[in-house]
């Protein structure tokens, strides 16, 4: 959050305690004294905090200007890398929560405070987390949905950092929360189950648990009642995409990062960038004809620095131009190569554009040598055979590979076999017509 963000959120908060009775019975020493460590902020960290300070000694008994204090306390130390110093200010911060100020600032307060704090170092931001977790689990149920929310900070924390065995303890903790008492889903926390699930599809993909994902993403599925977040939905949607690209079922995880790549763009989200890739990179693995540019929602990002080479790339490759192809790969390597969703499935794609430019190669023949197939895909004489063998398996290719002699022998189709039964009928005919003439023409 920049200095201009904190500045507004502090004018929101001041304003939240402004009303008609505060004004005559406001105590003028703690303003002063708050508004002149406020201005010290930027300037003189350490004169701030002194004067922080004396407003929460002055403030008896414990109330507003004391609990701002503290709160501008811990953002000044947390600016200045003091970790020790902002866990000490939170937990005087967290004892104001209870009765010392309202409920609804409070709670809006540490929130933002979360935020802020989880942007930082990860012992500090977990260490702060359980903090507050800690403090509102003596408090009543109102305070259910600040404790939800500090739980899906942690658990976000956890997943940026590959902690899964942490994450998945907190997850089925979160998940009993939002179950009936016969384990079904509660439908009336459908969005808060939708929230869990974007910290759950996320470690399980990282995990590569994809039966598992398969199984809970169908679960996410049925839950109709909920209308979540554009963005929880669009990590939930780029999962399941990722999911279908696993399992090869590659129009369905088209049609999921589609879907993932319109709710990240409808939130805003950078994330919709990478998402686009995904889809792209699906739409040629599912050997689409369908341009993934055409869509009202995709189209402004054809000329976007970050996918002009995808958009070449698709070009290449639905027309089956190779050379060009690899010539794009080499050309927007940083772009394209080293991206690691990019780079784990270009083989994938090499594969294919290899096996159809080969296949329009060999048309013309019955018998062609593997080398001259090598010097015209570019690459060595066993890629070729390895490409032969898969076609022939596969059924593309009708055909065997002479090794010793280094040919593939293509064997004659039944609609070449039809053909020549055809010619040697006709020319039978044609000789029998001939033999008839001469006949007549004796006589």
């Amino acid at each position: 959050m920049s200095d201009d963000d904190d500045f507004m959120c502090d004018s929101e908060d001041e304003n939240a305690f402004d009303s008609p009775d505060d004004t005559g019975d406001e105590d003028t020493d703690l303003e002063n004294a708050y508004y002149t460590a406020k201005q010290n902020k930027e300037d003189d960290p350490p004169e701030a905090l002194r004067g922080f300070a004396r407003v929460v000694e002055l403030e008896s008994p414990k109330g507003d200007w004391g609990f701002k204090a503290l709160k501008q306390t811990i953002k000044v130390n947390f600016r200045l890398g003091d970790a020790d110093a902002v866990m000490e200010t939170y937990k005087k911060l967290l004892t104001y929560i209870d009765s010392a100020v309202a409920k609804n600032y409070s709670e809006k307060s540490i929130n933002n405070l979360m935020d802020r704090i989880t942007t930082g170092e990860m012992e500090l931001a977990e260490a702060f987390l359980q903090a507050t977790l800690e403090a509102l689990s003596d408090r009543d149920s109102r305070s259910d949905r600040l404790t939800f929310k500090a739980n899906i900070k942690l658990g976000k924390l956890y997943l940026d950092h590959g902690l899964y065995a942490r994450l998945a303890v907190l997850v089925r903790s979160l998940e009993q929360t939002c179950q009936n008492p016969d384990g079904t889903d509660d439908q009336k926390k459908a969005n808060q189950l939708f929230e869990i699930f974007s910290l759950k599809f996320p470690m399980l993909t990282a995990q590569k648990n994809t039966k598992e994902l398969k199984k809970e993403y169908a679960r996410a599925m049925k839950i109709k009642s909920a209308i979540p977040h554009p963005l929880i939905m669009g990590i939930i949607q780029e999962c399941g995409g990722k999911m279908h690209l696993a399992e090869e079922t590659w129009m369905s995880s088209y049609e999921c990062f589609f879907e993932a790549f319109k709710c990240y763009d409808e939130a805003g989200s950078p994330r919709r960038i990478n998402c686009l890739k995904m889809l792209v990179i699906s739409n040629m693995l599912s050997k689409s004809d369908i341009d993934p540019f055409e869509s009202q929602e995709s189209k402004p990002y054809r000329e976007h620095s970050e996918i002009k080479a995808m958009t070449s790339l698709v070009i290449a490759y639905q027309s089956n131009n190779i050379q060009e192809f690899e010539k794009i790969l080499r050309r927007n390597r940083q772009t394209l190569l080293d991206d690691p969703f990019v780079q784990e499935y270009i083989s994938d794609l090499r594969q294919n554009i290899r096996t159809e430019y080969l296949i329009q190669v060999i048309k013309p023949y019955t018998r062609v040598r593997i080398p001259f197939l090598a010097d015209k895909l570019n690459v060595d004489a066993n890629e070729v055979e390895h490409l032969l063998k898969m076609c022939i398996l596969d059924g593309a290719i009708s055909g065997r590979i002479d090794q010793v002699g280094q040919l593939l022998v293509l064997a004659e189709s039944e609609e070449g076999d039809q053909r020549y039964e055809a010619i040697d009928k006709w020319s039978s005919q044609l000789t029998g017509l001939m033999k008839s003439v001469a006949s007549k023409l004796s006589n």
